[in-house]
């Protein structure tokens, strides 16, 4: 049987032309390389080509497995079709970062979901502004930090955010219903690794209790978004959305639990798609391989 460390995944972006699945094919062939999965996308509009490719590599014949030189010859591709690329073993967890505030759905969610093995990630830290879930996330063995935020305060809070980012060798920052709005350079410096989760009513219901607002007005379904943090509040390229339907019959306390289940799906999801490497930055847009 193929050992573990010889599958990976491979993503590869440049401006779309002829020949570029034949020549990255191609490559893992002359490294022995079996193909187990594989995904594009030709975006029309924008002329960008996203590929995925999950592979493994063989050594049953006698082949040394020399990922260096694989390594080295997708460098050279790259270069020759302008492209971006990743190279990683396949299964390899990915490090994140969570922050919260009062409302735990979403991150006890992320937490079981981890420790059942659901979703490809360590779970390095858990930051919030409260000390309320320090006890539940200690439980999991997690470091907990309580980095309280004020208007005073906010740079140096966010300072120590980065610190603990460095510090845990973080991938991913998953902001699981952190109500505090993040600063424009610390956007900057978290740009397409920062993912955000809110109820799909914004932006037409704001403020506090958007679900007794949504009551008010009778809606009909309820709903999540899973996007990147960008400067623009909840305006980030998208990931993922998830809608139920409601009714009549729902009284306001119906909504927000039907809300915090589309929410937990859709911040899952995303997560798990990026850890993945199945979401790619198209502009404002994403392109999720899955």
């Amino acid at each position: 049987m193929t050992e573990p460390n010889n599958k990976y995944v491979l993503t590869f972006t440049c401006a779309e032309r002829a020949g570029i699945v034949h020549a990255v094919t191609g490559l893992l062939l002359t490294h022995h390389g079996n193909i187990r999965e594989l995904k594009q996308h030709d975006d029309q509009r924008s002329g960008t080509y996203f590929l995925r490719i999950e592979f493994e590599i063989s050594s049953s014949e006698g082949n040394d497995l020399d990922i260096a030189d694989l390594e080295s010859n997708l460098k050279d591709l790259a270069e020759e079709h302008e492209a971006s690329w990743g190279l990683r073993p396949a299964g390899q967890k990915k490090r994140v970062l969570i922050m919260v505030s009062k409302f735990g759905h979403c991150l006890h969610d992320l937490l079981f979901r981890s420790r059942i093995g659901e979703l490809p990630v360590e779970i390095a830290a858990v930051v919030s502004n409260h000390p309320d879930h320090r006890q539940q996330v200690e439980w999991n063995g997690i470091p907990f930090f309580h980095v309280p935020v004020t208007a005073a305060t906010k740079p140096e809070a966010e300072d120590k955010l980065m610190e603990l980012v460095d510090r845990f060798d973080v991938d991913l920052v998953v902001l699981a219903r952190y109500m505090q709005i993040l600063s424009d350079d610390l956007t900057r410096k978290l740009s397409g690794r920062a993912i955000n989760i809110h109820h799909s009513f914004l932006p037409s219901f704001k403020g506090a209790k958007p679900y007794h607002q949504a009551f008010e007005r009778g809606v009909k379904t309820v709903g999540a978004t899973a996007h990147y943090v960008n400067s623009e509040l909840d305006e980030g390229p998208i990931i993922t959305q998830k809608v139920q339907e409601v009714d009549h019959s729902y009284e306001p306390e119906h909504l927000v639990a039907a809300g915090r289940d589309t929410e937990c799906k859709a911040l899952s999801d995303a997560v798990r798609w990026h850890c993945e490497d199945r979401v790619f930055l198209d502009g404002s847009r994403t392109v999720v391989l899955r």
